[in-house]
């Protein structure tokens, strides 16, 4: 049988490639021929990922606690696929920033659009039950998050906002070490009665705090917000892009802590030794966002919308007014 002129074509292109890396192109097409094909199964690695279901009890909606929850995780590496790309971009444009933060306003909003997963879906006295059986992990550990977090804005705007004025914009390596004392969610893990940090929080930092520390380093120039200032003055301007940059705000600081405040409404009394079924996790002074007024972008916001930061949410999804 006689090759297509472009079958030819490519042959000659992929020698050409192999030579260029003193390779030799007959040994790569022995192995093509020798491989199998491809299956759907394998690329994604499904008997693995439908493996990595294991709950502590025998409760049945423990297993939707678990995939809801490994899900979530999922998105965030894509999240922090789309940082990484901005990060390593040479000739940034606003083109390519609004892009790559469109992706991740959608990652957060499908999210934030499933949690429902989490609120309707599960029977609440299933959840109280083996929720206990898990203690003290908690959501709040989810280091990836954290990671978004860092790489979303300059570190001084996750310092708790007692003390965040203390600080500089433009902060050197020695000051992010010293604002890492006071990020703002340290208080969300410390127990109410002492003061102490709960086990949740001393085992996070256990194994985050450097990550972090160092995460906030590497990303000081090259975090959302310095990308962002480090556009021309004119592009800083585009609508779409600011537009984006506050859907982002939105999304990450109100619509989504504000979606877990739902769930732990839901299914938590509101007493403090209740506390207990979130690992020990303060939520109803960690989660709404009135409190924390954590924002990535204040530049982008007027003081009025500042002040009423997430309060409109919370009256409307949670209190039905």
């Amino acid at each position: 049988m006689e090759l297509k002129p472009e079958i030819i074509h490519r042959i000659k292109l992929l020698d050409a490639k192999y030579q260029a890396m003193g390779q030799d192109l007959s040994s790569y097409l022995d192995g093509l021929l020798y491989a199998d094909y491809l299956t759907y199964w394998d690329y994604i690695h499904l008997d693995t990922l439908l493996s990595l279901q294991s709950p502590k009890t025998n409760i049945p909606d423990e297993k939707i606690f678990i995939m809801y929850h490994q899900v979530t995780e999922l998105y965030f590496k894509l999240c922090l696929h789309e940082y990484n790309q901005l990060a390593e971009k040479e000739n940034l444009d606003v083109k390519f920033l609004t892009a790559r933060i469109t992706r991740i306003n959608r990652y957060f909003e499908a999210l934030i659009t499933s949690f429902d997963i989490m609120v309707d879906g599960m029977d609440p006295q299933q959840f109280l039950k083996f929720r206990m059986s898990l203690l003290p992990a908690s959501g709040f550990q989810s280091g990836q998050y954290r990671m978004i977090e860092i790489c979303s804005t300059t570190f001084k705007h996750l310092v708790a906002k007692d003390v965040r004025e203390t600080f500089s914009d433009d902060a050197d390596e020695n000051q992010i070490e010293k604002m890492y004392e006071h990020i703002y969610w340290k208080a969300g893990a410390t127990e109410l009665s002492s003061g102490k940090k709960t086990l949740t929080l001393v085992q996070f930092e256990e194994k985050y705090q450097e990550q972090f520390i160092q995460l906030a380093k590497k990303f000081r120039k090259t975090n959302l917000l310095s990308l962002y200032k480090s556009l021309p003055e004119a592009d800083q301007q585009d609508e779409k892009l600011k537009l984006a940059l506050r859907q982002m705000d939105v999304n990450v600081n109100i619509n989504w802590p504000l979606s877990h405040y739902k769930s732990a409404v839901r299914y938590l009394q509101k007493d403090p030794e209740d506390i207990a079924a979130t690992g020990g996790t303060n939520w109803q002074k960690y989660l709404p966002p009135r409190f924390q007024k954590r924002i990535f972008y204040p530049e982008l916001w007027s003081e009025e919308e500042i002040a009423e930061w997430g309060k409109a949410w919370v009256k409307t999804v949670v209190f039905n007014k």
